[in-house]
């Protein structure tokens, strides 16, 4: 195993505090991880990483070491890149809200494989925080506002969001006209699978926001889920036009309070902070990103 290897392996190390896990990323034994390692710290003459029975961590030699090979790899990566020509290759793992990959980025992939055919992609589906280096993740698609300063987010889309309805709950509940009809009404509701915190409806009208909970008939965290209580009459709810873009036409679904819609929601393609791009997960962000835009060309 050269240098660069053995950083590899050492920064896949510190990022999924586990030789077993990084010893499996690289498709080594674990063992052969241990004794590189051992090896590398003691020709450096120092300690980098401290092992317990349950995690294993950076000492500060090993976080400075860390950050050095971060922008080593990168950097070669890069040259490699531009001198030599060479295509993007390499496992990209990416984690997505899967009913944005099916709907704005599955359709493309045999054109973003037949571009990049040494990219291998691991897509993994959930509505979940992510925590990106430490499950060596490189990078996520996001729907919705970002609060964690340790990320870099790019936005790619803004999602029209819209309030529906069943006809059948409307029979039973009335068809409100305004915000104040809502009185009687139930929701079905998102709850964060982090937080269990319960989403609102958020109703706009010019630059005022208005707020409102009432009381749910269901509450999900998934958007399957979400969209099966919407589709059974179970409440009214707030969701991205694009999901229900059938059932309206269809006339399954009925949108209300057109005069007061939700704001609009960003889709972001997320990475960490500490990290550079590589060749790869900028091809794949350049790609998802004309993916959106070539959506949202089409609905224009």
């Amino acid at each position: 195993m050269d240098r660069l290897d053995v950083m590899r392996l050492f920064a896949r190390i510190v990022e999924r505090h586990s030789f077993t896990l990084a010893a499996n990323d690289m498709d080594i034994p674990r063992s052969t991880a241990t004794k590189v390692i051992a090896d590398m710290e003691a020709r450096l003459g120092a300690r980098l990483l401290q092992r317990t029975t349950r995690v294993v961590r950076p000492t500060l030699d090993g976080e400075a070491f860390y950050q050095r090979c971060l922008r080593i790899l990168d950097d070669v990566e890069d040259a490699e890149g531009v001198f030599r020509n060479v295509q993007p290759k390499g496992l990209l793992r990416v984690e997505v809200q899967g009913t944005l990959a099916r709907h704005f980025l599955f359709p493309g992939l045999p054109e973003f494989f037949a571009r990049y055919p040494g990219i291998e992609l691991s897509i993994s589906e959930s509505d979940r925080w992510v925590d990106l280096v430490q499950e060596g993740v490189d990078c996520v698609l996001r729907y919705g506002h970002l609060r964690d300063s340790e990320l870099v987010a790019r936005q790619v889309a803004m999602l029209e969001r819209l309030t529906c309805a069943t006809s059948a709950y409307l029979a039973t509940f009335g068809t409100p006209k305004n915000i104040d009809d809502l009185d009687g009404h139930r929701a079905v509701s998102l709850r964060s699978i982090t937080t269990g915190v319960v989403t609102p409806l958020e109703f706009g009208s010019g630059e005022k926001m208005r707020t409102i909970a009432l009381p749910n008939a269901l509450t999900v965290t998934g958007t399957e889920s979400y969209l099966a209580g919407i589709r059974l009459g179970l409440g009214m709810a707030q969701v991205p036009r694009f999901h229900v873009e059938e059932d309206l036409r269809r006339g399954t679904l009925i949108e209300i309070l057109k005069d007061t819609p939700p704001p609009s929601a960003p889709v972001s393609l997320v990475y960490a902070r500490t990290r550079q791009l590589s060749p790869r997960v900028r091809a794949f962000m350049d790609w998802a990103a004309g993916e959106f835009a070539k959506h949202a060309r089409a609905s224009a």
